[in-house]
């Protein structure tokens, strides 16, 4: 190949590669990119929506454990009157009957108008202690009832209590509970988000009501207090903890008529950690599609390089056939011209042939002359003049029918009836020869268009040539020509198999040359082949030859199945 052509072709295949890999590569990236940010933004909305209504859903279970704790010691109330409950064995025996219904009860105490204790049921020894000054005490007088922070007491343990008052004829009292600290702190951190969420409350100091599961105790100051007390809502990203650089996602809930703020939160690390397995995913995803479209756009572009690269080499393959092929056309133009000027002479040395013997058979019929060599030389020269000029007709006649003199009579050729017809008028000189012909045709119908005495042309003249060839060679294991039809995707395809001398690689390209033949002086006339060729290519098919010399020829004709 030219060293410019090479170059063109580098230049070509260097634009095409980029396009191939740009084309593809720029949706894709844009897909991965766009897939990967909505995938992104929907993870973190459902995060912020799931950690949303867990806290909203696990704060309606922390106000409705508040509010039957409540109820339970109203019910207390306007069962029993002050003077049954102030006797320590009427106050056990409720006492008994709340822990039965709830376990969440510690004790449980009466308190007088003015603030004493006056009767007592728990572990410690509070009766008769004053509250009056007790902020509880003051708030429950007020609003009827009360449930206080976590604080420590006389008792010096973090406990809250839960207090209503029973206000009749003028006068009132009130029952206090105090709730089991870590029951209620159970109830608040059974929440399991992930491996890293929890649940705690905090009251409007900051300070931590439920323990935390990791970080300050019960009634120290919440770190991040000030931020869920101010902002409260749900999802938002907090900045990394102050302890320990944790992000946390997390949301709140009100209790308690608002003086307790409930806080969910989750670490981003652990909420996302879909995320990060996605960004995994979408990174190997981009490395091996970029790998394959690399590939594929290389494998690509050299195929289409090739091809045409072939494509071009054909053209000039095409370039120089048409060449021959012009070539051939003129010599058809001229074997017609040919053909019909020798014809004429032809005939007439063919009529002075035949007067010439008729006048010979009529002397000697007279007696005008006698037989003898001389006479039998004449009537051999006669004869020979007869052989010659039938010769010259069929070769006169070829050539015309080599130069399409006339039109074809399409019609449908149904080979399984064609062949066996075809084989019949040369079975007689393959038995001569003893050459055996066999023939496999197919079961279903195998119909092509064609005119039929061309075609039979066709078939006889292949079967012919295979005849010779083998003949030629005479094989040891004996002379065998084999014809097959079969279809293959919407062709008919005809081959004539011969274990005859075979053809030699330098002469199968000159084949279909007209006049050339491989027989001896005066036995072809090389327009056989060419003249099958143009038939066939005319019927839009074509021949094609495979050949081992010393070993046999396959000639298969390809042509279009009706």
């Amino acid at each position: 190949m030219p060293q410019n052509n090479k170059n063109h072709y580098q230049k070509l295949k260097k634009r095409i590669l980029a396009a191939m890999i740009l084309v593809p590569a720029v949706p894709f990236i844009l897909v991965l990119l766009i897939g990967y940010r909505y995938f992104t933004t929907t993870l973190e909305e459902n995060a912020r929506f799931r950690m949303s209504r867990m806290a909203e859903d696990h704060g309606l279970a922390i106000e409705t454990f508040l509010n039957e704790r409540r109820t339970d010691l109203k019910l207390l109330a306007n069962t029993y009157q002050f003077q049954q409950l102030s006797r320590p064995e009427v106050l056990k025996s409720a006492f008994t009957h709340l822990t039965e219904k709830s376990p969440a009860f510690f004790d449980l105490g009466v308190f007088d108008e003015q603030g004493t204790q006056v009767a007592y049921q728990g572990p410690f020894e509070l009766a008769g202690r004053d509250y009056a000054k007790a902020k509880w005490f003051l708030e429950v007088k007020k609003s009827g009832y009360y449930v206080s922070d976590v604080f420590l007491g006389f008792r010096r343990i973090p406990h809250f209590v839960i207090a209503v008052v029973k206000r009749e004829e003028g006068a009132s009292w009130i029952i206090r509970a105090t709730i089991d600290t870590g029951q209620f702190s159970s109830l608040v951190e059974k929440v399991k988000i992930g491996k890293t969420g929890e649940a705690y409350i905090v009251n409007q100091e900051g300070l931590l009501q439920t323990q935390r599961l990791s970080g300050p105790g019960l009634l120290e100051v919440d770190p991040w207090a000030a931020r869920y007390l101010n902002q409260t809502g749900s999802g938002a990203r907090t900045p990394a903890d102050p302890e320990d650089q944790t992000r946390f996602i997390w949301a709140t809930a009100r209790l308690n008529d608002g003086k307790w703020l409930l806080v969910v939160r989750q670490a981003e690390k652990d909420a996302f950690e879909a995320l990060r397995s996605m960004t995994y995913l979408v990174i190997l995803v981009t490395v091996f599609g970029g790998v394959l479209i690399i590939g594929l756009a290389l494998y690509t572009t050299t195929h289409i390089i090739k091809r045409m690269e072939a494509a071009d080499q054909e053209k000039d393959r095409l370039g120089q056939q048409l060449v021959v092929a012009g070539r051939l056309a003129e010599v058809g133009e001229m074997s017609a011209g040919f053909a019909h000027e020798v014809n004429n002479p032809l005939q007439i040395i063919s009529s002075e042939q035949n007067l010439a013997r008729t006048t010979l058979d009529e002397m000697l019929e007279t007696g005008e002359v006698s037989p003898g060599e001389n006479l039998k030389e004449v009537v051999d020269c006669i004869d020979q003049i007869k052989i010659q000029v039938d010769r010259c007709g069929k070769i006169t006649r070829a050539l015309l029918k080599f130069a399409r003199q006339t039109e074809p009579a399409v019609e449908l050729i149904d080979m399984n009836e064609f062949i066996p017809t075809a084989v019949s008028l040369v079975a007689n000189k393959a038995k001569i020869s003893d050459i055996g012909i066999k023939q496999e045709l197919p079961q279903e119908t195998l119909e092509v268009k064609g005119d039929p005495g061309q075609m039979q042309q066709v078939l006889v003249n292949m079967i012919n040539n295979a005849i010779d060839a083998v003949d030629s060679r005479k094989p040891a294991e004996g002379g065998l020509i084999k014809v097959a039809a079969r279809a293959d995707s919407g062709r008919a395809l005809i081959s004539i198999t011969d274990n005859g001398s075979g053809i030699s690689p330098e002469n199968i390209e000159k084949i279909f040359t007209p006049f050339f033949t491989t027989k001896p002086v005066g036995e072809g006339t090389g327009l056989g082949l060419p003249i099958c060729f143009g038939i066939v290519d005319q019927m839009g098919g074509s021949l094609e030859v495979e050949s081992q010399e010393g070993r046999g020829t396959t000639i298969t004709i390809n042509l279009p199945a009706a």
